[in-house]
């Protein structure tokens, strides 16, 4: 599987830890290198911030997703190759789904463990088909990758929908594995009998 476009989930904040923020500017340069354009959730601070300028600095595409009440507080990043301003976040993560071939969760906090649950969800119900990948630097996920493993091991994650999250320690490796990813037995493709 190739890829034009990746969504990229990552925070707003900028941690005190620069790791984070030069993590963020490696995987918008290696995007942009590679001719993946980036969609993101159009902020111009912290993780999202170094994420889109580290892209554009290298050339690539960098389509910026928005609600207009983060615009109006002044915290859209108006470089962006292309800048669509939504209403309302559920919008918004229907335009990430619209408008890549698969999605790529950095570290961050609620709104991007949001964002990623929801593309985990779409995929097993066959809302898309694209590969949901967890780059897990730093061991930052680790605690969410067991708790991801255990919801498998107690029956809450069918044994269909256990590869729709695809994890990996570096952006290289994860990139790799998503590229590799088939698509799963959706929930609307199962009969009643198989939930």
């Amino acid at each position: 599987m190739t890829f034009n476009r990746l969504a990229v989930y990552c925070g707003s904040a900028t941690p005190e830890d620069t790791r984070y923020i030069e993590l963020a500017r490696h995987v918008g340069t290696t995007l942009a290198e590679r001719g993946i354009g980036v969609v993101y959730g159009g902020g111009k601070a912290g993780l999202m911030g170094a994420l889109a300028y580290a892209a554009l600095e290298a050339g690539g595409e960098v389509v910026g997703v928005i609600p207009q009440a983060l615009v109006d507080m002044e915290v859209a990043n108006t470089d962006c190759t292309e800048l669509h301003v939504v209403e309302t976040m559920h919008q918004r993560k229907q335009a990430f789904t619209d408008l890549s071939d698969g999605f790529v969760t950095l570290p961050g906090g609620v709104g991007t463990l949001d964002e990623l649950w929801e593309a985990v969800s779409w995929a097993q119900l066959g809302y898309h088909q694209s590969p949901v990948g967890l780059l897990n630097a730093f061991g930052y996920y680790d605690g969410l990758i067991a708790f991801n493993r255990q919801m498998a091991e107690t029956g809450f994650v069918r044994a269909a929908h256990r590869g729709i999250l695809i994890t990996g320690e570096t952006l290289e490796e994860l990139l790799q594995k998503m590229s590799d990813y088939k698509p799963i037995q959706t929930i609307v493709q199962m009969r009643a009998e198989d939930l």
